[in-house]
């Protein structure tokens, strides 16, 4: 039985394609997963085109039902490969799907979509492990998408992709959709959490402070909840992918360093929405500007770094005098430091804190090279050991 594909009526190609072509050639079974509307069924679709695939959509509750009457007979017999779609739904199937691995383990045979990495990892990692390849689909990345000519478009745009794609598509009334969504399908059914209103409050204050250290205690005063139940509803928002943590670096430089995280959002418009912007003269002229476009910037760094099927392995550094690196990016065990300024005109202030930072690591394993990530396209004389990227090439 064919459950048919879900296509798009635009596609627009992915960075991870490149990664699936690699492993659907020593893998049985390729996972996928991402935030709800990030384009893991269309991706699949699209990739599987051609093939005679079966597709599974566990979001139809009927044939959930059906399924759980005899799932190895069913997954057995059906014609491969296989997609199954929103496998959380029923993260049981995992365990089925272990059995026929191990019967035959030919490649490229199962694949596996799930929008809440907490239920879904557990029990991959637990009935898959080492017979399938987990990769990450957060919404575009920067060099997916194709209508991106200015920084109002980068700052006000949106990744998912069908806001992105479809430019009819009211964005607020989308991102509102999305949010009520996410908090009652996701939230309160799939998390058990009941205090919605305190969750959704949680959400936009943690918009308000994007790109900024985590402080637990703060968030817990304001909203009267107690800090670890902040801690498990931020790790919900961690691993439903609306959110990610910035650890700092802990290489031994001779400083004391500070040890909370920092937090981005992977995705701008949804910060625009949350904190009420939507005009980019505003935003620029905001107090938000230089955190947004922080948070611009790390997220398209770390939506690349999935986009490769690669673990991001990406830091801030801030000693407890003040002196901060936006980003360190790891490559191969080496370490390169990043500013990130919105700004069209070089100051020297703008790389003093590189500067810092590679001498305290003269003797470490580093590129011996910081970068500037500026709104600036000019070619202008910089130290030699520093360079500028403008944010379109990122």
């Amino acid at each position: 039985m064919n459950m048919g594909k879900i296509m798009a009526s635009v596609y627009w190609p992915r960075l991870i394609e490149t990664v699936l072509e690699e492993v659907q050639k020593t893998f049985p079974v390729t996972v996928v997963t991402g935030p709800r509307q990030s384009g893991k069924s269309t991706l699949l679709s699209m990739f599987l085109k051609g093939k005679g695939a079966t597709v599974i959509n566990l979001d139809d509750p009927g044939f959930r039902e059906l399924l759980r009457d005899d799932p190895l007979s069913y997954l057995k017999q059906v014609q491969k490969p296989v997609l199954i779609d929103e496998i959380q739904q029923m993260p049981e199937l995992a365990s089925y799907i272990k059995i026929l691995v191990d019967r035959d383990r030919t490649p490229g045979t199962w694949y596996i979509t799930g929008s809440q990495q907490f239920s879904v990892m557990k029990h991959i990692s637990e009935s898959l492990a080492g017979r399938a390849a987990v990769l990450s689909l957060p919404t575009f990345q920067l060099r997916e998408r194709k209508n991106i000519n200015s920084l109002e478009d980068f700052l006000l745009g949106s990744s998912y992709p069908e806001p992105a794609v479809n430019s009819a598509v009211r964005r607020d009334i989308w991102y509102s959709s999305y949010v009520q969504t996410y908090l009652e399908r996701d939230v309160r059914s799939i998390m058990n959490i009941s205090d919605i209103r305190d969750f959704e409050q949680l959400l936009r204050l943690l918009a308000a402070r994007t790109s900024q250290v985590l402080n637990y205690s703060h968030l817990s005063n304001e909203l009267g909840i107690s800090v670890p139940t902040v801690k498990r509803w931020i790790s919900i928002l961690e691993a439903s992918y609306i959110i990610f943590l910035l650890p700092p670096f802990f290489k031994n430089l001779g400083k004391r360093i500070i040890k909370a995280p920092k937090l981005y959002f992977f995705d701008i418009g949804l910060v625009n929405y949350l904190i009420g912007l939507s005009d980019i003269n505003l935003l620029l002229n905001g107090p938000l500007a230089g955190p947004i476009f922080e948070t611009a910037i790390i997220s398209e760094v770390y939506k690349y770094k999935l986009g490769r099927g690669i673990k991001p392995e990406l830091y801030y550094w801030r000693s407890q005098s003040g002196i901060e690196v936006d980003l360190i990016t790891s490559e191969k065990g080496s370490y390169t430091p990043h500013e990130i300024k919105l700004s069209k005109n070089i100051k020297p202030a703008f790389y003093k804190n590189l500067q810092y930072w590679l001498k305290l690591n003269e003797t470490d394993q580093s590129k011996g090279t910081g970068y500037l990530i500026t709104n600036c396209k000019s070619s202008l004389p910089l130290p030699k050991n520093i360079g500028n990227i403008h944010w379109q090439d990122i």
